[in-house]
């Protein structure tokens, strides 16, 4: 018996546009879905490099403008996955359309427009989505089913670090396709909003609303090359940032983000101490769990390394036999499933606008509190 059809129309064919497409490509083939996802059109300012995206994804038809795209009536779901000053504009001309919409993140380039957004999609009771695919990670799905059954009893310390070096050359130009997120009108901010934002929207899921932060900044290369108008301008993103966060649950936290770390190309850990247990994570072994058991009998206690490939693992019974690994382009395969079995039932899971909002305004408060120099509380908590 077929399936009811669910026709998707993506904004942007650059990295984040790969990951998406291919989510929707497979997630039928290994997730009992109750939509048929259809890629039915790529949007696009550049129409042969969009045509080309479309012979190799496979997608129905090609637009030029995104206004149009929402204008069609065989389109169900806006998915954006374009640069971050697109964002608002698009959500919310394709909410106020009765289309269902996901985001890349960050949703907006401060809490200001996606509070906009919010409003938006709220008001128009429109299914919504963040791309915030770390949760759904099978390891991290996991360590989340063990805080939820309390094993680490109280939380004391949450620590995440997001760790790049791409950026360290003086030669590297800012603006333009490739390289918009070092530049600010475009990006909204620099680390803060692109990496250290998947770690409090991880931090959050798992421990709680952050109440308030201190932090510090620092922008190392002042002045790049734009490749748009060709002239030397100021470098307006923070390159590393730092702070201090404190919990509701009372439990402090350290984050920190650099693309300044040589040798590190992508690498993403937390870790949470309770009083009863701990927790490891790591996107360079994205498929194992580091877990300490304070209750394990006293000769044998120690860390253990769980290898996430079981069935009764989170996602897992439906990829291949135990002991096989998945990768990071499965958890955008999982995030659609999710999404999709979320709009047969009515309610679609986290992250919501809503949810993104609330790390926006994280966001918000680091970039304020290291402009100030003092302790932020942040909007919402």
């Amino acid at each position: 018996m077929s399936k009811p059809r669910l026709n998707i129309g993506i904004v942007g064919y650059g990295f984040m546009g790969r990951t998406h497409s291919n989510a929707f490509r497979q997630v039928s083939k290994f997730f009992d879905v109750p939509y048929e996802p259809v890629l039915k059109a790529i949007c696009a300012r550049n129409r042969a490099r969009a045509e080309s995206f479309q012979q190799n994804w496979g997608y129905d038809s090609v637009e030029t403008d995104w206004k149009s795209l929402i204008e069609r009536k065989d389109i169900d779901v806006i998915d954006i996955a374009s640069p971050n000053d697109t964002h608002a504009e698009i959500a919310i001309a394709a909410a106020r359309a009765g289309k269902a919409v996901l985001s890349e993140k960050p949703l907006g380039r401060n809490a200001t427009e996606s509070q906009a957004i919010v409003e938006a999609a709220e008001k128009a009771g429109v299914p919504n989505m963040v791309w915030y695919n770390y949760r759904r990670v099978p390891a991290v799905s996991l360590a989340k089913d063990l805080v939820n059954e309390g094993k680490l009893g109280r939380v004391f310390h949450y620590r995440a670090k997001f760790l790049q070096d791409w950026t360290i050359s003086s030669d590297l130009p800012q603006g333009g396709e490739g390289l918009w997120r070092l530049d600010a009108r475009v990006a909204g901010s620099g680390v803060t909003g692109d990496l250290l934002a998947h770690c409090i929207d991880t931090a959050m899921w798992l421990n709680g609303p952050v109440d308030s932060v201190a932090a510090v900044t620092e922008t190392f290369i002042k002045e790049r090359k734009h490749n748009l108008t060709g002239k030397i301008e100021p470098v307006g993103i923070d390159d590393a940032s730092a702070f201090l966060a404190r919990f509701r649950n009372g439990s402090l936290g350290t984050f920190e983000a650099t693309r300044y770390a040589r040798g590190h190309k992508a690498l993403y850990t937390l870790e949470m101490n309770g009083a009863d247990a701990s927790i490891i994570w790591d996107l360079s072994d994205l498929h194992r769990l580091q877990y300490f058991d304070h209750g394990d009998k006293g000769t044998l206690r120690g860390w253990r390394s769980i290898h996430i490939t079981d069935g009764d693992h989170p996602y897992m019974k439906h990829w291949w036999v135990p002991g096989l690994q998945i990768g990071y382009e499965h958890t955008f395969i999982h995030q659609a499933a999710d999404f999709l079995s979320g709009m047969a039932g009515g309610i679609v899971p986290a992250p919501t606008f809503r949810d993104a909002l609330a790390t926006d305004y994280v966001t918000d408060a680091v970039l304020a509190a290291a402009k100030n120099r003092d302790w932020q509380k942040v909007a919402g908590a």
